[in-house]
């Protein structure tokens, strides 16, 4: 019987997104997670412990500096999940130490978004290619199961005997994210449209793209024209909620971030015609929890998915008082009613997918399809979004957003002012 390798990996980052992949890794066979570095050991060492108990990892490692993670021996690939603001800084140490041969680490994959710009996402991007590293873009809805399932057939069935699809829309909605920095322009980068849009625009491009191609070889970006607004958290009530919810988050009277964001993003595909994906985010969205929305048409077929549309709901009745949860599903709104409830989120998300898609390329040592060139192209995408909700006028693409920071990200946009 053949011997079975297993990739030892270290988590970088022990926030939210770090119990979600732990709990996607019970589906992955072909790595453990070997040690967890925050900047807060408590959180690193909470981390490492739910690793163990959920059987993911052994006398899993907590640090509370990355460098003594990239520097145990153990340590072979890393998953970068720190916030924005961080993650150039995260990559340098990691490009530092490859070089300099203090550390075993071959393989980096990265969550979304790239950066916080073009600058950002590019830097990143030039560190870990230049470290010699192979490198996977951590954007899990390119991975979830109903569009994965969907795209292969809709291509299969429809695209093959009535042409390539044209349109794809794409959406992701909840009531807010967890954590004072998502909030603050500057250190996230803006507002929904990066935290969010990252996703719907890579989703889009993937729907949109044939079964084993990459979309930058099969789509073309021509222009984009792009609204933002803080229709929600920008109002003087809601704004008093946030201060008091999330100490140090600025004043959304006066220096908001968007909670919704709408685009249009043109391209010209591989048959020479023009192509849309339309993508709609939100933080202003009150349902039974985080929704995500997609459907791909085209000349003769169409295709449908919406994560609240579950194969299975709870209902209980306003005689049960319920302690605030999410339980059931991730950014849970209410515990009384008719709830939808996910049996697996992790899987559900695309973030069981996505780790066994890289822990099984990186051990083969073999560079992920989707690495963080896709992340790029997001970024720069994004960034012409912004771009074109500033101006208030479509943004012809290519175009040199190089040096662009959004006025969200700056401090400087307030439409109420």
């Amino acid at each position: 019987m053949a011997h079975r390798e297993t990739l030892g990996v270290g988590i970088i980052g022990a926030g939210f997104i770090g119990a979600f992949h732990a709990k996607a890794w019970q589906a992955v066979r072909d790595a453990d997670i070997v040690a967890v570095a925050s900047r807060h050991l408590t959180s690193a060492r909470e981390l490492a412990d739910t690793a163990e108990r959920l059987g993911v990892g052994a006398d899993v490692a907590a640090y509370d500096d990355v460098r003594a993670l990239l520097r145990d021996p153990r340590v072979e690939s890393v998953w970068v999940l720190t916030p924005n603001f961080t993650r150039v800084q995260v990559v340098e140490a990691i490009a530092e130490e490859v070089l300099a041969g203090r550390s075993a680490v071959r393989s980096v994959a990265v969550e979304k978004p790239l950066g916080r710009t073009v600058a950002e996402a590019r830097r990143v991007l030039e560190l870990v290619e230049g470290a010699g590293l192979l490198h996977g873009y951590l954007e899990n809805q390119v991975f979830a199961p109903g569009i994965t399932r969907a795209h292969e057939l809709v291509w299969a069935r429809g695209a093959g005997p009535a042409g390539t699809p044209y349109l794809a829309r794409a959406a992701e909605e909840h009531s807010g994210p967890h954590n004072t920095w998502f909030w603050n322009g500057a250190s996230e980068g803006g507002g929904v449209l990066n935290d969010m849009m990252c996703h719907s625009v890579e989703a889009g491009r993937h729907l949109l793209t044939p079964p084993g191609q990459d979309p930058a070889g099969w789509l073309t970006p021509v222009g984009v024209t792009a609204t933002i607004a803080s229709l929600k958290w920008g109002r003087s009530d809601y704004a008093a909620r946030l201060r008091e919810r999330f100490p140090g988050v600025v004043d959304y009277t006066r220096t908001p971030s968007e909670d919704y964001a709408h685009a249009v993003f043109e391209f010209r595909n591989g048959d020479g015609e023009p192509v849309i994906v339309e993508a709609t985010t939100s933080w202003s969205y009150v349902g039974a929890g985080l929704r995500l929305s997609f459907e791909l048409l085209g000349p003769e077929y169409s295709m449908q998915s919406d994560s609240l549309s579950t194969e299975s709901r709870i209902f209980l009745s306003r005689s049960l008082v319920q302690s605030e949860g999410e339980d059931m599903i991730e950014k849970q709104n209410a515990e009384q009613g008719l709830m939808p409830l996910l049996s697996d989120e992790a899987l559900s998300y695309g973030y069981t997918g996505e780790d066994q898609a890289f822990t099984k390329d990186f051990l083969a040592g073999r560079q992920p399809a989707e690495s963080l060139r896709n992340g790029l192209d997001v970024i720069a995408l994004l960034m012409a979004a912004y771009r074109s909700a500033e101006l208030g006028e479509r943004v012809a693409l290519p175009a040199d957003l190089d040096d662009f920071v959004p006025a969200v990200a700056q401090g400087r946009w307030n439409p109420r002012g």
